[in-house]
């Protein structure tokens, strides 16, 4: 979505080495979509130790989604 694209450019910017973000065009990986049970775009879903621990959709603030990740820490 083109409106949390550039929320999500600026957290991979400040929390530099701390998170990883990625985009996935479910159109492209309809593997992986159906694995996430992704049912409405966009969906953000976050991930610790390699484990998927919560996910979100709809567009959310930046406050909301910095809250996310520090709670993941």
């Amino acid at each position: 979505c083109r409106m949390l694209t550039p929320i999500l450019e600026e957290l991979a910017t400040e929390k530099g080495e701390a998170v990883k973000i990625g985009k996935v065009n479910v159109d492209e990986n309809p593997g992986l979509a159906q694995k996430f049970n992704v049912r409405s775009i966009p969906m953000l879903v976050f991930f610790k130790d390699g484990q998927a621990k919560e996910t979100v959709v709809g567009v959310q603030s930046k406050a909301a989604l910095s809250g996310k990740l520090e709670a993941l820490g």
